[in-house]
This record gives structure tokens, C-alpha cells and sequence, in this order.
């Protein structure tokens, strides 16, 4: 029989197992992640299930499209309002927020993080995991090679930032890129909807090659300059993080500079024609 002295002992023994097992597997990082992802793939279920409504009921080109084509329609709604909520957390966290200023006493920028940039880069993780598994389940007419190695260099990237904590500035850096998606995303619709001639097809053309020359041109290279400005700092984030903080940009820059050469060769190709 144990004596009180010995049961008071397995209690608190029982008492700090659990004390450790809540600190290491469901701590508040944790949850955020979790809840985040979880969040980010519904949100991405919804806004597919309420793009066919609502393209059922009020556009009439919708109907006439393929299966196919139809699937691509509601999937680019999913990473139009993706790329407006990330571009938008981007740009507050970059500029607008102090959570990544130059104040050394807050430690390197590049350890730097909070619930509200865990819990971002969680539903960005929810999107990149939900629309990789689209691409791949309907490739190839969701996109090629080009798009599953952008979907799964943008997974790594987010993933890394968020369960690790480091590279979150660089990453968001990168993630403001996603502004010019919903160009993108509108020149299929305009397409799609049978309106290749107008003059909305033109402008959002020219709008285009000027955000993708300003947001994944110009922008890169000042986030390559940045690095340099910073590099001590970049230096005492692990191995992985450092080879991440180099390679994923460069890599991202390459496939950015040859869609801005094919979207350069079509717009000059749709101007020659309304000459």
C-alpha cells in the first residue's frame, strides 16, 4: 500500500508529465499553426463553393465552359482572395508594423515573429496545400511543371517561416508579390468571358506588366539588397534558413523574369493589333 506521502509524490509526478506534455504538444505556437492551416483550407473551400453559386447564377459565360474550365474559374477565386488577404498582411507587416523595424534591442529581424504573422502564414499554408492539391488532381489544366514547382517552393518557404519562427520578414517580403495575381486572374476571366477585344482587356494588360515589373522585378531586387544590409543577422539563423533566405528567392526571381518576358511578348502582340 502507498502511504499519503508516496500518493502526493505519483501525483505530482503525474502532474509535471502532463505540465511538460501540454508545453511541448499543445502550446500556443501550436495551436495557432494548427487552427491557422485548418482555417486557411476552409476558407479556401468556401470561397470555391461560393464562386460556382454565385457564377451560376449571374454570368452567363460560366455556363458555357467546359468542366474544366469551370473547375479553373472557381479555383482562381480561391487564389484571387488568397492573394489580396496575404498581399495585404505582407505589406502591414513590412511597412507598416514594427514587429521587423531596425531596433536591434528586439534582436535579429530574422528570428523575429508573432501570433499575428504565425497565424498569417498558417492560412497562406492552408492555400498553397489546397491549391498544389488541385493543380495536381486536375494536372495538367491548372497549370504545368512551372506551377507545381512554384506551389511547392512557396510551401517550404511558408512552412519553414512558420514552424521555425525565422526568415519571416524575407518571406513575407516575398509573399507581397502575390499582388499581381489578381491581374493575372482577371485577364483569364476577361478571356474566358469572350472579351480578349476590349478595352478592359488592354488596360488590365498594361496593369499587369507594370505590377509584375514593380511587385516581382523591381521588388526582388531590393529584397536581394536588403539581405545584404542585413546579412549578420541572416548569419545566425540555422543552416536551412539561410540556404532558404538565398535560394527560394533567386529560384522565384528566375521563373518571375521568364512569365515577364511571355507577359511582355503578349502585350506588346495585343497592342500590334489594335493598331
Amino acid at each position: 500500500m502507498l502511504s499519503s506521502e508516496g500518493i502526493c509524490t505519483l501525483i505530482k509526478s503525474y502532474q509535471s508529465q502532463a505540465d511538460l506534455l501540454l508545453k511541448n504538444y499543445v502550446s500556443a505556437d501550436s495551436f495557432v499553426v494548427d487552427t491557422s492551416i485548418i482555417i486557411g483550407i476552409f476558407a479556401c473551400k468556401t470561397v470555391y463553393d461560393l464562386s460556382r453559386l454565385m457564377s451560376t447564377g449571374y454570368f452567363k459565360s460560366y455556363l458555357n465552359l467546359t468542366k474544366s474550365q469551370q473547375i479553373e474559374w472557381n479555383n482562381r477565386a480561391i487564389s484571387t482572395f488568397h492573394a489580396v488577404y496575404i498581399a495585404t498582411v505582407s505589406l502591414y507587416l513590412v511597412f507598416w508594423s514594427d514587429l521587423y523595424s531596425d531596433d536591434l534591442h528586439r534582436g535579429p529581424i530574422t528570428l523575429r515573429s508573432s501570433t499575428l504573422s504565425i497565424f498569417s502564414l498558417g492560412v497562406s499554408a492552408g492555400y498553397f496545400l489546397s491549391d498544389f492539391s488541385m493543380i495536381i488532381w486536375c494536372y495538367p489544366s491548372l497549370g504545368g511543371v512551372e506551377y507545381v514547382i512554384h506551389h511547392i517552393l512557396s510551401l517550404v518557404g511558408v512552412m519553414y517561416a512558420m514552424l521555425t519562427g525565422e526568415g519571416q520578414l524575407y518571406t513575407y517580403m516575398v509573399l507581397v508579390s502575390e499582388a499581381t495575381t489578381p491581374w493575372i486572374n482577371l485577364r483569364w476571366y476577361l478571356d474566358a468571358a469572350g472579351m480578349k477585344r476590349s478595352r478592359a482587356y488592354i488596360v488590365n494588360g498594361v496593369v499587369i506588366f507594370l505590377t509584375w515589373l514593380v511587385a516581382r522585378i523591381l521588388w526582388f531586387v531590393y529584397l536581394f539588397y536588403h539581405v545584404y544590409l542585413h546579412f549578420d543577422q541572416v548569419k545566425q539563423m540555422h543552416t536551412t534558413g539561410i540556404i532558404l533566405v538565398l535560394l527560394l528567392p533567386t529560384a522565384l526571381s528566375i521563373m518571375n523574369l521568364l512569365w515577364f518576358r511571355k507577359i511582355f511578348k503578349g502585350l506588346k502582340k495585343t497592342l500590334a493589333k489594335r493598331e
